[in-house]
């Protein structure tokens, strides 16, 4: 398999689980899209020395660029998320929408430790490598998030164990 070739399939395979975790790190998806895009052009270029870890490149170049365009920009308006079609009953997209707002309310690196965490299910030590900050801070990050988000959405206590 090429270099293309292997990009291309990295490119199919991962897309939508990375458009989904740049949507709940940024809290926008038209940001999203645009930041995903500009991490995969970065990957592409790259690719030859970072094809071993794809993943982990792109998550950080997500972050990194989210964070910094948030810096610019200082707030974000929460839209709509991309289309699912998973048959969600009303009760569960209620929640996930309730979850999204109040996501997007908390600062853009407790989101990405959440998403990080939670929604990408990674451990705390491959985390701290993509944030590139120490286990400690992923820990009181998390900490410091899952305590916001019971002030801002209380109705997620049953969720937020």
């Amino acid at each position: 398999m090429t270099d293309s070739e292997a990009f291309e399939a990295f490119v199919a395979a991962w897309y939508q689980r990375l458009l989904r975790a740049a949507v709940l790190i940024s809290g926008d998806p038209h940001l999203a899209e645009d930041v995903l895009q500009d991490a995969l052009i970065k990957l592409a270029r790259r690719w030859p020395k970072v094809h071993t870890d794809p993943v982990g490149y792109v998550r950080t170049t997500l972050y990194r660029d989210v964070a910094s365009k948030w810096r610019r920009q200082r707030e974000f308006a929460y839209g709509e998320q991309p289309d699912r079609a998973d048959g969600d009953s009303a009760s569960a997209t209620d929640l996930k929408v309730l979850f999204a707002r109040a996501l997007a309310r908390l600062p853009v690196k407790q989101r990405a430790v959440l998403v990080l965490r939670f929604y990408e299910d990674l451990p705390v030590m491959e985390v701290a490598a993509i944030l590139r900050v120490s286990p400690g801070t992923v820990k009181s990050q998390t900490h410091a998030a899952l305590k916001r988000l019971r002030e801002v959405a209380p109705e997620l206590e049953e969720v937020l164990v």
